[in-house]
């Protein structure tokens, strides 16, 4: 174990660089932002000192060209094992040279992947705003949880309420399974702030993530968010401390036209400005009463007798009043089932959706009600190679309904080639070779999934998609007790598959 440390180590520090050795490149991000990024970092028995060891390296990289300080970027690691660990906290570095030190000497913690216990720490000391050691007020708090994918835990509860109060999650991944699970708790978009990355190429995705990070807590005084089609909220950093007051206002944007048979330019102001007056320890307002699919324009004048401050301001767009369901499609089509989807999910101002379904032209209507958070749903019994008419209406909070229709193709009653054969076989402590025999015409790829079968877990499911050509996989992390199963996916659907349960030798573990 000395020698992997002592290695470990003098790696570390050949690839780690000081905030003296800034390129070019990074030093555009020097100044630009203020906030509080508090990076979860897997360091439980799972993770390899070699991973480790990348995972800090990454670390290292990422969070190099930014300013640290109190009016700018602080940075917290907290890290993950048996017992959580915060490594530093936000107000211990504001020098880039003691954060990379710091880097250099953190030590891993091994034990079990108490991810749980990690995030109740940091929702309720470190990220907590406004108590001693914990997050600034009025400035964008971010968590970077960078784990090995295995065992992730029970953590979406804890995220959401993170999420809720405010905290931006993203996520980097270094294993291929609980994809589901990773993409429920990072902030949307997904796309932005979830990343799956070999453990080796980390460092692909390190301007990415950190443009990321950096658009979350770029300085901004003023910003808009929670906009519906007649209502937004604006949040600024308080400066008056208590003395004097605010003066916000808004009013929508006045649009130019051009008469198409004078050509003359006309200006067409849909509304009047609004004042608002606040006390000087405000922070946020609702603005209520707006146009919907209306371009506004925000100014915020702190006012004191004591320093002259100068005004703010920002422009937003409510959302069109109606819009929901602008797409509807039709997926996962099987003998006797299709997947209905729909978009965009406006919860805030829709009640409810209903799926009217019947055999086309004419048959009996079925009606499903779905709530204002679903985008999709799974129309199930109905008949083989049949044309069904589809309808999705959505109820507003205003009354008002919008409805698109489309037609779906239940596929033909025939049977789908199912999986010939399969074995499992074991290499190492915590890994399997799995085989099997494909190759029927029509085949679009394979689902293997993987749980584990042990009555005390909570049989986290764990999925990976392969094209046709391959017929075997190596599967890392694998738990003691696992089944594995094997499907084909056909064009028209999935087909019948076969599982195994994992055998490692009781010496390994």
């Amino acid at each position: 174990m000395e020698f992997w440390l002592v290695l470990t180590c003098l790696l570390f520090s050949f690839h780690l660089r000081t905030g003296q050795s800034q390129s070019s490149s990074s030093s555009s991000v020097l100044n630009c932002c203020e906030g509080d990024v508090l990076f979860l970092l897997d360091s439980s028995g799972s993770v390899s000192m070699f991973e480790f060891f990348h995972m800090l390296k990454f670390l290292s990289e990422l969070v190099e060209p930014f300013s640290l300080g109190h009016e700018e970027v602080r940075i917290a690691l907290l890290q993950v094992g048996t017992m959580p660990n915060l490594e530093f906290g936000f107000e211990t570095y504001s020098r880039q040279q003691d954060l990379q030190e710091a880097l250099k000497r953190t030590q891993k913690l091994g034990g079990d992947t108490n991810t749980e216990d990690a995030l109740l720490l940091a929702k309720d000391e470190v990220l907590k705003q406004g108590i001693p050691g914990g997050a600034r007020e009025g400035l964008p708090r971010v968590l970077v949880w960078l784990t090995d994918g295995v065992d992730p835990g029970d953590v979406q509860q804890f995220m959401s309420e993170l999420r809720d109060e405010g905290v931006y999650v993203l996520v980097v991944s270094t294993g291929q399974g609980n994809y589901q699970i990773l993409r429920d708790v990072v902030s949307p978009p997904a796309e932005d702030h979830l990343h799956f990355v070999d453990i080796e190429d980390m460092s692909i995705i390190t301007e990415d993530l950190r443009n990321a990070i950096i658009e979350i807590i770029r300085a901004k005084r003023l910003q808009v968010q929670d906009i519906t089609t007649t209502s937004a909220v604006l949040h600024w950093r308080p400066v008056l401390a208590g003395t004097g007051f605010y003066d916000i206002r808004f009013g929508p944007i006045p649009v130019v036209s051009q008469d198409s048979n004078s050509g003359i330019n006309e200006t067409k102001a849909p509304g009047h400005y609004q004042r608002i007056t606040l006390s000087g320890d405000s922070s946020s307002v609702k603005l209520s009463n707006l146009l919907p699919d209306t371009k506004y324009n925000v100014t915020l004048i702190p006012q004191s007798n004591l320093e002259i401050f100068n005004a703010l301001q920002t422009t937003f767009t409510t959302h069109p009043e109606f819009q929901s369901p602008a797409q509807v499609a039709i997926s996962d089509s099987t003998v006797t089932s299709v997947r209905v989807s729909w978009a965009p999910l406006q919860p805030e101002s829709i009640q409810n959706y209903q799926v009217e379904y019947s055999t086309f032209p004419t048959g009996k209507l079925h009606v499903l009600t779905v709530n204002n958070r679903q985008n999709s749903t799974v129309l199930t019994n109905l008949q083989p190679g049949t044309q069904y008419l589809v309808t999705v209406s959505a109820s507003y909070t205003s009354g008002k309904e919008k409805a698109m229709s489309v037609k779906a193709c239940t596929q033909e009653g025939k049977l789908l080639p199912a999986l010939a054969d399969l074995h499992l076989t074991t290499v190492g402590n915590d890994s399997l070779l799995v085989k099997w025999k494909g190759g029927a015409e029509g085949l679009r790829g394979y689902w293997l999934t993987w749980e584990e079968e042990s009555a005390r877990s909570s049989k986290q499911r764990s999925t990976l998609y392969l094209p046709p050509h391959l017929v075997s996989t190596t599967l890392n992390h694998i738990p003691h007790k696992a089944r594995v199963c094997v499907s084909p996916v056909y064009k028209s659907a999935q087909g019948e598959g076969l599982c195994c349960s994992a055998n490692f030798p009781s010496g390994w573990y």
